[in-house]
């Protein structure tokens, strides 16, 4: 469909520049242009009712209408639309948002540090790492872990974290000092005959080897997300964490959360590390950290880094690090009321109340002759389409089976993304219900009859 000359989707080709989107192709596409929400539902600008299967980006847990969160905006506008935290200022929602994220916390914490986005999150942790270590005169201690298909970000340093290619293609990334070790994808990445006990042994045993042969007195840090998101909604196996944290323990590397998306519910369990049993020295969060209604993300510094961290600034003389819009009063007011409401409702509860029927439809999915795995948990998951189910051949990636998939998809008023090999996700708002759940996999199931229907035609399931 080709935007219509003057119309907002024609002004839009013309002036913004898109994030993650085919440029070329968004020349001569018309953008789907949203006006308005409501529910787990938004509204195209003919009208059009989509169910937004995603949360936006994994990120609007309560939905796209919450008045308490709009009026929580409101009030602390009207009272203070901004102020900052530098040089010994602070505002109190800052402080109450410090304070309730200490008490949710999964671990132990010292200090709460604020920036505007999981991006920025992460990206001040990997100078925390760094900046402690020089405090501590582990002046070679430095690299940074991370794995391949993981995602946690895109400035200089996290696009390096992240292990997808589109990220560092071109950009001349990654950057020295970050490597990548296995993605802990049983279906993709295990051996011939191997259970997931193995296979799950045999990435403990090459992570221990990998920081063997780079010394250990080199690694600083290895970050992780408790479900993979953007690489593909990824469960490890049972027993992942601990078997991987065994090893960095051992040598004496700290271990990050990432909890950008997993945070607050979304897997069934407060924190992804909660669900996985994975127990981290960090923790970062972002998304819904606000239900996705202002920009704001938190870092979880335990006391010992932050006790080192603290002394360093003071021989230097200031923490130099810090941004304009970190811990805005507004965002931080309304994260506040988010994390109010995720109690007052009983959010987790609601989840796993779901989840079984979520799950259930997911799983249906894997029935189906183009889905090589469903998987997921609590209310995440994702399909992975394959041109054959037993050799778990992947559709070629011209073949663009996935952005089909997905175009069909938004065709029959269901929002999802594509990505990687052909895997479509599903991480709608906290708040679906059950008949919900079942007219987002209806819409879905339709979109992927038509995806069968066309891959047939092209011949790529012969």
């Amino acid at each position: 469909m080709t935007a219509l000359p003057n119309s907002l989707a024609a002004r839009d080709i013309a002036h913004v520049l898109h994030p993650y989107t085919n440029l070329v192709k968004h020349e001569t596409a018309s953008p789907l242009v949203i006006e308005r929400g409501k529910g787990i539902y938004v509204y195209d600008d003919q009208g059009k009712e989509y169910i937004e299967g995603m949360a936006g980006l994994w990120c609007a847990g309560l939905g796209f209408s919450e008045p308490a969160l709009i009026d929580a905006a409101i009030e602390q506008m009207r009272k203070l639309p901004f102020y900052h935290g530098f040089g010994h200022k602070t505002t109190p929602p800052v402080v109450a948002l410090a304070e309730k994220l200490k008490a949710i916390s999964p671990v132990p914490v010292g200090k709460v540090f604020f920036a505007e986005g999981g991006s920025a999150a992460n990206d001040t942790l990997i100078k925390l790492i760094w900046y402690y270590n020089n405090a501590r005169g582990r002046t070679k201690k430095k690299t940074i872990l991370s794995r391949q298909k993981g995602y946690h970000g895109v400035t200089v340093a996290t696009a390096s974290l992240t292990g997808l290619p589109a990220n560092q293609r071109d950009f001349d990334l990654p950057i020295a000092g970050i490597k990548h070790v296995d993605c802990p994808h049983y279906y993709r990445f295990a051996e011939p005959g191997e259970s997931e006990a193995d296979f799950t042994a045999r990435l403990a045993r090459n992570l221990d080897a990998f920081i063997a042969a780079e010394g250990a007195d080199s690694i600083a840090a290895f970050f992780a997300e408790p479900v993979m998101g953007a690489g593909g909604v990824i469960v490890p196996p049972k027993g992942y964490f601990p078997a991987i944290q065994a090893v960095l323990k051992k040598h004496d590397v700290l271990s990050i959360s990432d909890e950008v998306i997993c945070g607050f519910g979304r897997t069934g369990k407060p924190w992804g590390a909660e669900a996985l049993d994975y127990k981290p020295d960090f923790v970062t969060c972002a998304k819904q950290l606000s239900g996705a209604y202002l920009p704001i993300s938190a870092v979880l510094v335990p006391e010992q880094v932050y006790d080192a961290i603290r002394d360093n600034s003071g021989r230097i003389g200031t923490f130099g690090h810090g941004f304009t819009y970190g811990g805005h009063p507004v965002a931080a007011a309304v994260a506040v009321r988010a994390l109010e409401l995720y109690e007052e409702r009983d959010m987790l509860g609601h989840v796993n109340a779901v989840a079984p029927r979520f799950q259930a439809r997911l799983r249906r999915l894997a029935d189906h002759p183009l889905v090589g795995e469903a998987r997921g948990m609590g209310l995440i998951g994702a399909v992975e389409l394959v041109a054959d189910k037993a050799s778990k051949r992947s559709f070629p990636a011209a073949a663009g089976i996935g952005a089909a998939c997905m175009g069909f998809a938004q065709e029959e008023g269901l929002i999802q993304r594509a990505m990687g090999s052909d895997t479509l996700a599903f991480c709608p708002p906290m708040i679906i219900t059950e008949s919900e759940i079942d007219e987002m996999f209806d819409r879905f199931e339709r979109a992927l009859e038509r995806t069968a229907a066309l891959a047939a035609r092209e011949g790529l399931t012969r």
